[in-house]
């Protein structure tokens, strides 16, 4: 794998296809040469500083890649995971269809550009447990998830009941887990269809 061709098909491949300026220039395509990569068809840009590999399959989590390499850090690491209505979404826990995409980043993280009106930004850390990596992408798993809605009130609590209910029993939120968590009483409520 010395060619940079193969040097960034293997970073692509694990984005969806998508990559970025930086990846591309440590694979040996110098910045002058990427204008060239689009001219010829074989890049397409896709945000400043973002291109995807024009050959390669489309998928529909492309957008999630997308935007999570467009919330990557100084040092190239993405920071954004997706939360929220569109982590409910993506663990297909709700019907609702959110119209944006719900990212939620560091507290202390910037942008000198206006935020992209497809992305709704949420600020908070998260610890390693309450996220799942996906094929380019990271999303807060259910129970945070559930959780930070309830208390947010951004989502009716019947959505949310079935949203846990369901959760539950497919497995994404262990029992253990469940009972340990430090919102247990109001969640536990919001199943059994009362207020807290």
């Amino acid at each position: 794998m010395n060619k940079p061709s193969d040097r960034l098909y293997a970073i692509a491949e694990g984005q969806q296809g998508y990559f970025t300026a930086a990846q591309a220039v440590t694979c040996g395509y110098p910045t002058a040469n990427h204008g060239r990569q689009c001219r010829h068809g074989v890049w397409q840009r896709e945000r400043r500083g973002i291109y995807r590999l024009a050959r390669y399959p489309a998928s529909p989590d492309g957008p999630y890649v997308l935007w999570s390499l467009w919330s990557r850090s100084r040092a190239g690491e993405p920071q954004g995971v997706y939360s929220h209505q569109t982590a409910l979404s993506l663990y297909d826990l709700s019907d609702l269809m959110p119209g944006r995409l719900h990212l939620t980043v560091p507290p202390g993280f910037r942008r000198n550009t206006p935020i992209p009106p497809a992305l709704v930004l949420h600020k908070a850390r998260f610890t390693p447990a309450e996220i799942e990596q996906r094929q380019g992408y990271r999303v807060v798993r259910p129970l945070r998830t559930i959780a930070d809605l309830l208390h947010t009130g951004a989502v009716e609590r019947t959505h949310l009941s079935a949203a846990l209910r369901q959760a539950l029993e497919r497995g994404l939120i262990p029992h253990t887990e469940f009972r340990k968590h430090p919102a247990h009483r109001e969640l536990q409520a919001l199943l059994a269809g009362r207020a807290a």
